[in-house]
């Protein structure tokens, strides 16, 4: 798909990125990872999608050439609901970058390549309420994580 240029900022998918793959996994794990688990999101940006129809997808939103964000499409965000696809995950904008409405176009940017990609509905799951309501997003229940914990999941109707 290339880079969607918004203004000042880029959503490019991490194969894209000029600065490599494992200047993208560094700072995805940055945000999302702990210690121990760097293995895991270097497998999982190794064997994304390479390709405009398969999923995973990981973007990055680039501020010149500079990472400022991040997002992921996925098949399923490490919950319990397994049987629902695609997830939008890993969304995160720096703090010194919010208040822009960039988690908002990150979110739209996602929808839209669900869309393209054919998906009926996007999901995701978050601790967080009332932020995803403002963009649409439907809550339509909880899920369990695997420590048992559960989260809320929430819908967005495509088209």
């Amino acid at each position: 798909m290339g880079i969607q240029f918004l203004s000042d900022y880029a959503i490019v998918n991490v194969w894209d990125y000029s600065g490599g793959l494992e200047t993208a996994t560094r700072y995805i794990h940055a945000k999302w990872g702990r210690q121990e688990n760097y293995p895991f999101y270097l497998d999982c940006l190794l064997h994304s999608s390479k390709t405009s129809e398969a999923l995973p997808r990981f973007y990055l939103l680039l501020k010149g050439s500079g990472i400022v964000g991040c997002y992921a499409l996925l098949t399923n965000d490490l919950i319990s609901r397994q049987d629902l696809l695609p997830w939008l995950g890993c969304l995160f904008v720096e703090e010194s970058e919010r208040g822009n409405h960039l988690g908002s176009l990150l979110l739209q940017h996602g929808r839209e390549e669900a869309a393209r990609l054919g998906y009926k509905a996007l999901y995701l799951t978050t601790d967080h309420a009332g932020y995803y309501e403002k963009y649409g997003w439907t809550r339509i229940e909880d899920g369990y994580d695997l420590q048992g914990a559960s989260g809320r999941i929430y819908r967005y109707i495509l088209g």
